[in-house]
């Protein structure tokens, strides 16, 4: 079996179990069986946001050396576009589920989307225009900017950290194995494209 064969069937296991995970994780009295869809929403948003880190970090790198760098940066930040881009319309189905409706204003939704837009155009330029160094400045202006304005963010109707601020152990275990098993499918699908791109280069 081959390198890229055995990454694909290792991604393919982890989306498996992260589907089983989330599928058999815990209800609660409020949103009852729909919290496991809000907390595979919480960790595919937190794995975005810390792969367009990533993909900054290795930008930054790649400035200074661009030939070591830039397709790990690259890499990086399509995975994390990736993941936004699915984490929209899962963020759309949680407000349906549990608020009763789409709140198109909600900042917490605003924003995002306006990043996932603002991603696929940088992204999409900056495979065309292929300058190395403008790639790992793009990629680290715009994961700064993401976390910036994310965390500036208010919230109307979107709670604060509810899996921080809850008290079951099952919700917090549930979250955080969700999130090491996303960053872990995100992390396969990075070195598949970077395979990819040194294949193309």
């Amino acid at each position: 079996m081959t390198v890229r064969r055995r990454l694909v069937l290792s991604l393919l296991i982890t989306l498996t179990l992260i589907a089983v995970l989330t599928a058999f994780g815990p209800a609660e009295r409020t949103l009852g069986a729909n919290l496991r869809l809000v907390l595979l929403h919480g960790a595919w948003v937190w794995s975005g946001k810390l792969l367009f880190a990533a993909a900054g970090l290795c930008g930054l790198a790649a400035i200074l050396s661009p030939a070591r760098w830039v397709d790990w940066s690259r890499a990086l930040g399509w995975s994390g576009l990736l993941f936004w881009l699915t984490y929209l319309p899962m963020s759309l189905l949680v407000q349906w589920q549990n608020w009763g409706g789409i709140f198109w204003d909600e900042p917490r939704w605003r924003i995002p989307f306006t990043f996932g837009v603002v991603g696929v155009l940088l992204q999409s330029g900056l495979l065309v225009l292929d300058q190395p160094r403008l790639t790992g400045f793009a990629n680290a202006a715009f994961g700064l900017a993401l976390w910036l304005a994310l965390g500036g963010a208010e919230n109307i109707l979107h709670p604060d950290s509810p899996v921080a601020q809850s008290g079951s152990f099952a919700i917090r275990l549930t979250f955080g194995l969700l999130l090491g098993l996303a960053l872990l499918s995100g992390a396969q699908l990075s070195l598949l494209l970077k395979r990819s791109v040194h294949k193309a280069a």
